[in-house]
């Protein structure tokens, strides 16, 4: 039978040039490369020292759409998956449309699930055109976390970089079989009594200002091996697919324990499971399109490939996706 299905036409990413090591850390705070590395696996960051949320999700827009071949006339929608909008309203998806040269009325809008962001704002794409609605798609994962970072703080200013993501969604026929490309599966999930254990200290209704990222590690790492599992499983299950029939897994980069342990308990060697938080660090919504866009670059990840992306952050929040690239 056949069915629609959201397939990945375009790839891109963008860092920025400002590049901050563990050693550069080491002068700010009270750490070391050694402590740094053994805990999070992370060795450099990429901090925007000039550039917004906005004008770096245009930039990996750019090089998605160019990838895929089209123009940002061509989009049917802008669907940003971020906690570091340039402002509080109007959205950051808005102002990547204007920046891009969107049609007037294409839908553009942020999701706004921390790590997750992407996966979630995936996902509501992948359904707008199952349903029919749109045809081509924008999707970004983008952060600028050096603005919400405390700098004073070793636990959490260790962990933290900016970038952005990006990839183009576009309706296309297919068996309803496993060996579809595109998005097969998606899930989302959200647990509320986490919220005490990964906030940012302020907000528009409280502070009325952005605050700093707040998190109590060990309650974060406890559930994180187990979401990005679980979720990865779900989508797995959903078409009957094992560790064995998967390409890749490409999971939220937040710290190298936490992705060996979900590479561990999915039963996947450590050359399917993409890696990037040692150069990336945490970039929230950001991680998963990155790392994806470069994967893709490099040729790591090539088409026909079964990939599982799964996320897990503040909330909390958590998903999963399996698709063929």
């Amino acid at each position: 039978m056949k069915c629609i299905r959201a397939e990945m036409v375009g790839f891109g990413h963008y860092l920025p040039e400002k590049v901050l090591t563990n050693d550069d850390l080491s002068k700010m705070v009270e750490t070391n490369d050694e402590w740094i590395s053994t805990r999070t696996g992370i060795k450099l960051r990429h901090i925007s020292e000039d550039m917004t949320t906005a004008e770096m999700s245009a930039k990996a827009c750019q090089k998605a759409l160019e990838y895929a071949g089209l123009k940002a006339t061509d989009i049917d929608l802008i669907v940003v998956g971020t906690l570091t909008s340039d402002n509080t309203t109007p959205s950051c998806a808005a102002k990547v449309s204007n920046l891009l040269g969107a049609r007037v009325g294409v839908p553009a809008f942020d999701v706004a699930a921390a790590c997750s962001g992407f996966v979630y704002a995936l996902t509501v794409a992948d359904n707008m055109i199952k349903l029919g609605q749109i045809k081509t798609a924008l999707v970004v994962g983008a952060e600028r976390l050096s603005k919400v970072t405390d700098w004073t703080d070793r636990n959490t200013c260790v962990l933290f970089g900016d970038g952005a993501g990006a990839v183009v969604l576009q309706a296309k026929e297919g068996n309803s079989t496993i060996d579809d490309s595109g998005i097969l599966s998606t899930r989302l999930y959200a647990d509320g009594s986490g919220y005490e254990h990964l906030y940012t200290t302020g907000g528009v209704s409280t502070t009325a200002n952005a605050g700093y990222i707040f998190m109590n590690g060990k309650e974060v790492f406890k559930s994180a091996v187990g979401c990005l599992s679980e979720a990865a499983l779900s989508v797995m299950n959903d078409l009957n697919v094992s560790s064995q029939d998967i390409d890749f897994l490409v999971p939220h980069q937040a710290n190298i324990r936490i992705i060996e342990g979900v590479g561990h308990r999915l039963g996947l060697p450590a050359e399917k499971v993409i890696v990037t938080v040692d150069h990336h660090g945490n970039t929230s919504a950001a991680s998963i399109p990155l790392a994806l866009s470069e994967s893709i670059a490099s040729g790591k990840i090539k088409k026909g490939d079964l990939v599982v992306l799964s996320a897990m952050g503040a909330g909390f929040t958590w998903g999963a996706v399996l698709l063929r690239i």
